[in-house]
């Protein structure tokens, strides 16, 4: 190649370098000029830069000790003792304890628990998680919930969080804190199986929620709370057959948080639960039409207005029912001696029939 040539190659080459410096040079000072005039540009710039720096950073772990240290002071540790004399040793005295657990419901003092753990007892002892220790008083209990209620005298006590709006699905993820075994107060996690079990206690009236947090002799009467540390219920029974060969695992239950509450103040007000009766049982739901009477009870006030097996009730008062527990909540809600209208369907006519609700317990079998 002659050298004429080979120079203007060369020249060319060198321009082009140039101009390539020259322009990336341009646009650094560009760059620069617009990130002093525009600091957002700045701000983005390193918010990117801290995504991939937080990517190859551990997450937070999953935790639920914020709910827990929310309810855990509320949760208290129950000791009932019932004195014994038995003839075998003389007139020497037997001090039987028993353990279980209880939710303080109210600053005033007034604590949760189910009843079977203060059941026959002539001492209850309430220790918090300070350390404070209280003797309480039984103020009354509710056999058909198994429910109880006591009161010690102290105040600015720590009240477990409570939403009287809280619904609770199969599904959610509940904590149980109690004090099983007398280990001091432990928590133990798991999910709602199911709602709604009944045929579980005495009456119809209690559905229970199931859970598969464990519980063991001790829990009894405590905390089952949800993720935001508020009280879903309150911790019942273990599920049991019959068979003792059965190993059943990851099958308990809890009195849902409202029905805990209702009967609580309606323990407060009048020392007892009243509850109204009317004296069926309906096993079954027909949907847009209301429940069928099974069975009648013999003395009940349904027998007294007329009301027979195969009737549907679609209406109690103002209220269209949709659900056997919902008639049996409106039942059990309406006071003994209210006179309230029932509207039924009976060989599809209709008919409108006035039933005079009594207590619950009252010439019931």
């Amino acid at each position: 190649m002659p050298n004429g040539l080979k120079l203007t190659k060369q020249l060319k080459i060198i321009n082009f370098l140039k101009y390539v410096i020259r322009s990336a040079s341009y646009g650094v000072m560009f760059a620069v000029v617009l990130l002093l005039l525009v600091p957002e540009l700045r701000e983005n710039n390193l918010a990117s830069l801290n995504i991939f720096q937080s990517s190859a950073q551990s997450q937070p772990a999953l935790s639920y000790a914020k709910a827990v240290n929310m309810a855990g002071p509320a949760v208290v540790n129950i000791y009932s003792s019932a004195i014994q004399t038995n003839p075998r040793y003389g007139r020497n005295e037997r001090k039987l304890t028993q353990l279980g657990s209880g939710v303080i419901m109210d600053s005033r003092g007034y604590i949760m628990t189910n009843f079977h753990v203060v059941q026959n007892a002539d001492l209850i002892e309430v220790l918090l998680q300070n350390g404070s220790q209280y003797p309480a008083e039984l103020i009354g209990f509710d056999i058909y919930t198994d429910l109880a209620v006591l009161k010690v005298n102290a105040v600015n006590l720590p009240v477990i969080p409570q939403n009287k709006d809280l619904l609770s699905f199969a599904g959610d993820v509940v904590l149980a804190i109690g004090n099983p075994l007398n280990l001091g107060q432990t928590v133990t996690q798991g999910i709602i199986s199911a709602t709604g079990r009944n045929g579980l206690s005495s009456t119809s009236y209690l559905e229970f929620l199931q859970i598969d947090a464990a519980i063991n002799k001790g829990n009894s009467g405590g905390a089952l709370v949800n993720t935001n540390g508020e009280l879903v219920g309150i911790n019942s029974r273990k599920f049991t057959e019959i068979n003792p060969q059965l190993d059943i695992q990851g099958i308990s239950f809890a009195v849902p948080y409202q029905l805990a509450y209702k009967v609580m103040q309606k323990i407060i007000e009048h020392g007892r639960v009243i509850r109204g009766w009317l004296g069926i049982t309906a096993r079954r739901y027909i949907v847009n039409q209301g429940i069928v009477v099974d069975q009648v009870a013999d003395n009940s006030p349904a027998l007294a207005a007329g009301l027979r097996p195969g009737d549907i009730i679609y209406q109690i008062g103002d209220t269209v029912i949709d659900s056997i527990t919902q008639a049996l909540d409106i039942v059990a809600e309406t006071p003994p001696n209210t006179t309230i209208m029932f509207k039924i369907y009976r060989k599809k006519q209709a008919y409108d029939v006035p039933v005079t609700i009594i207590e619950f317990g009252n010439n019931t079998k």
